[in-house]
């Protein structure tokens, strides 16, 4: 507070003292916090002119004309001797002061238009080697399709180093029993060890195997063969479990020869390599030569169970053969198409460096994560003419990443941030009507060590969205806080949090089934639309809308608790699909970044005020709810008409479970926590019975407090049951049929009021929204003739080669789509809000 107090102007250094305005300019600002380059906790240099420093601090977002604003400043000797000095008053184009602060710079997170960026921070456990990786965005001309079978593929018997030779191993990697202490730029100190062999000379044919970049995974590589290597992942650090993930490099290679890689050590028993999945490959020659990228590439695959029993859980093996393209290459595999903590950074640095861009989003520091690295938010949206204008705009709140391994969630994230930031007339329409709440990357400790399922506490963040813990869960903590906060000012219509799928193929949404009865089956609306603007990539089947015990700390459940009735979790595969004309073929990155234009386009046809198509689409759920309720009948041997009643019927016992996905149950509290927990049990029961004393030092107080933490937590984890299968109520009673009365007292409990009006006209004649569902939308101008062009997906700044990138052009949603311009209709009478904040600070 004091630095905040004395950045306004109104303290010195010390804090007893009062304004003084010949030497206020001298304010303190060495807060490693406000330099992202170099190490954190480092302090920046020290420079004398403090209107020059601001400059250089500044971040790169801020207009041209805000730059020229804080020169202006510099060269008023008025400004200079003003009893009042503060460097956030502005000048007006006048050159008249206007008395409007900026917002506090602390919030932000500052890109340096010159120099480099922050450099990721890792534990001091972990060796990292001084390489910058950098791969290109490619589009494969033909499809990728599945690897088919032949029945001869070989299934490799383990040999271990026992009979195999050790060509490559990390030593100095933090496994379960530890705890993370601390991290800096870099990783350990001292000399980097080289973990891999010697070769002997040029005519020595192993292969250089490498992992210790950014989100990197390989523990160990053993040559078996001459040609043949079983290769251990590393788990997630602190932790004993979740081998999935994996992107390692290869060098020395020999063209033309078979080499077969096994994985020896994944924990899945059912994988979508049983059913085609392909790795991907990365050829640097091929990139620099021939612009190619990423492509999928392997034969005889095959995914089976470790033959070796030691009496502990089962191991699986990952198979496969490849035949490298060229002699003396680097190369590399993964699980899925890699995308780093330094490729958002860089992503988000062009955005604050775009003119345009940087006007309508706004760049900040969410918080710093456990390693102390940046959790970005945006917030996106055109600016209101009025206050009214802006407090009647709804929120969508989008975030990706959570889990670091399944990296498809942040390319269909780039694919929406690239469509939303265009020029694009849907995009202006739609951060005309909303707020977008974007957190990109909610787990950067995780993806920069390359874990696959947690973060450094240990622990799978989406099971502690209900966490008390903030110091050991910062990223999520503050995400549901920043949540809470914004639900004070505005209603969000839609929350969804981007995720990958390693057993089903297809995209597909989790969400909550809702309760109410004046809102019954409406979470489902939104999904069915996706399914009809991306047929061959969306699943509607494959939607699950059941809410289970198990997944109550996941953030799907946390926020729809909250009060946002359509809360997702999107889940995009890591193979490909099934449907329509990409049938058994790979996603590619263009796949996935076209859902995110077709999220932005479902999210206009799901605010269209024309009801048809809302009314359209729930009218075709109620028919397919029909059908699954006279499928369950016919299971059980039972006829029933249910004209009149069938609507009653509980969802739940139709409805499968979600058990199949990819989430883990809660692992319970942090790692470096476990060792008080049972000091806190055995004094659980004193602490209710004994009357406490008082507390009369802040050491006391502070023990107490973090006592009281982590019972609080205990209970949390203690309510929640070990394992939650599906047991369905079909089983266990004849009828179906619940209380209608029941079912329509059974409602949510945050549920905002619903304005009646909107101020958007349709987008499409013969389209539909239900208007208890409609956002209070307000047009900053007049859209007459305004026609929605097709969008191409890709607005990156970085190196493409190619050059069609239009989402799907082949493919046509399944309804009509005859466009009608945006117009301003008669305004509704809106409630006037004290206050509006349209930055919400966590």
């Amino acid at each position: 507070m004091y630095h905040h107090l004395q950045y306004y102007g109104y303290f010195k250094a010390q804090r007893g003292s009062l304004p003084n305005s010949a030497s206020h300019q001298h304010v303190r600002k060495n807060n490693p916090r406000y330099g992202l380059s170099g190490s954190f906790g480092e302090r920046e240099d020290v420079i004398p002119d403090p209107l020059q420093k601001e400059k250089l601090l500044w971040p790169t977002c801020l207009s041209s004309a805000a730059h020229r604003q804080i020169e202006a400043v510099s060269r008023d000797p008025l400004m200079l001797s003003s009893p009042l000095k503060s460097r956030q008053l502005l000048h007006d184009e006048f050159g008249e002061v206007n008395p409007c602060l900026r917002e506090p710079r602390d919030l932000f997170a500052f890109f340096p238009s010159s120099g480099p960026l922050q450099a990721p921070r890792w534990p001091i456990e972990c060796e990292v080697i001084k390489e910058n990786l950098h791969h290109i965005e490619w589009v494969p001309p033909q499809p990728e399709y599945f690897y088919q079978p032949t029945g001869n593929e070989k299934l490799p018997e383990i040999v271990g180093e026992e009979k195999g030779t050790v060509v490559y191993q990390l030593d100095s990697v933090p496994t379960e029993g530890s705890y993370f202490t601390s991290s800096r730029v870099g990783g350990k100190r001292g000399i980097i060890r080289e973990p891999a062999v010697m070769l002997q000379g040029p005519e020595d044919n192993t292969l250089l195997f490498e992992s210790r970049f950014e989100s990197g995974n390989l523990q160990k590589a053993v040559r078996v063969d001459t040609y043949e290597y079983e290769l251990t992942l590393r788990t997630d650090l602190y932790t004993n479990k979740h081998t999935q993930w994996f992107y390692f490099r290869v060098q020395n290679t020999r063209k033309d020869t078979t080499y077969r890689f096994t994985i020896v050590n994944l924990l899945k028993p059912k994988s979508l390599y049983t059913v085609g999945m392909k790795p991907l490959m990365y050829s640097e020659l091929d990139a620099n030569t021939h612009n190619i990228g990423w492509r999928r590439e392997g034969n005889e695959i095959r995914y089976y169970k470790n033959n070796t029993d030691d009496g502990q859980q089962p191991f699986y093996c990952l198979t496969w053969t490849i035949q490298f393209p060229h002699d003396q290459d680097t190369c590399f595999f993964a699980h899925f198409y890699p995308y780093t903590y330094t490729d958002l950074q860089c992503y988000l640095l062009s955005v604050a460096n775009n003119p345009v861009q940087s006007q309508f989003c706004k760049l900040r520091t969410l918080c710093r994560s456990l390693a102390g690295n940046t959790v970005y938010l945006l917030t996106i949206t055109n600016p209101s003419r009025t206050p009214r204008e802006a407090a009647a705009k709804k929120a969508v709140v989008l975030s990706a990443r959570v889990h670091p391994g399944e990296s498809n969630g942040s390319w269909i994230m780039k694919g929406f941030l690239d469509f939303i930031l265009s020029n694009s007339p849907d995009a202006q329409l739609l951060r005309d009507i909303f707020v977008f709440k974007v957190v990109p990357m909610l787990n950067p400790d995780g993806v920069i060590v390359g874990n696959y399922r947690c973060s450094l506490a240990g622990r799978d963040l989406n099971r502690h969205y209900k966490t008390i813990l903030k110091e050991s869960f910062p990223c999520i903590w503050y995400t549901r806080n920043m949540v809470k906060r914004l639900l004070e000012e505005r209603e969000v219509l839609l929350y969804c949090d981007f995720h990958g799928h390693s057993r089903k193929n297809n995209i597909f949404l989790y969400g909550c089934k809702n309760n109410d009865r004046k809102y019954w089956l409406h979470e489902r609306v939104f999904p069915l639309m996706l399914s009809k603007n991306a047929p061959d990539k969306f699943s509607f089947q494959s939607c699950n809308f059941k809410v289970q015990k198990c997944k109550e700390g996941t953030g799907r459940v946390v926020m729809w608790r909250m009060g946002i009735l359509n809360s997702y979790t999107m889940e995009s595969t890591f193979g490909g699909s099934t449907l329509g004309n990409k049938r058994d073929t790979h996603f590619t990155i263009e796949d996935l970044k076209s859902l995110g234009y077709h999220v932005c386009d479902t999210l206009l046809d799901f605010c269209d005020p024309d009801r048809t198509k809302f009314m359209q689409c729930l009218a075709e759920l109620k028919e397919l709810l029909k059908q699954e309720i006279h499928k369950k009948f016919n299971e059980l041997g039972q006829d029933m008409d249910l004209e009149g009643n069938w609507s009653d019927i509980s969802l739940s016992d139709i409805e499968s479970s979600t058990s199949g996905s990819d989430s883990s149950l809660s692992d319970g509290l942090p790692v470096h926590l476990l060792s008080m927990a049972d000091e806190v049990n055995q004094k659980k029961k004193m602490y209710k019975k004994k009357k406490k004393k008082p507390l009369r030092t802040r050491k006391q107080r502070n023990e107490q407090y973090q006592k009281n933490n982590l019972m609080r937590e205990l209970k949390l984890i203690e309510d929640a049951p070990e394992r939650a299968g599906f047991a369905s109520t079909l089983q266990k009673q004849p009828t179906f049929f619940r209380n209608s009365e029941n079912a329509s007292s059974s409602m949510m409990q945050n549920e905002k009021p619903r304005l009646n009006e909107s101020q958007l006209r349709g987008r499409d004649k013969g389209t539909s929204l239900d208007p208890s569902k409609m956002t209070s939308l307000i047009l900053t101008k007049n859209r007459e003739g305004m026609q929605r062009p097709r969008f191409t997906v890709s607005c990156c700044p970085k190196r493409s080669t190619n050059s069609s990138q239009e989402p799907a052009p082949d493919m046509k949603p399944l309804w009509s789509r005859n466009r009608y311009p945006a117009t301003k209709r008669g305004r509704a009478t809106m409630t006037v809000y004290p206050s509006l904040h349209i930055y919400t600070y966590p």
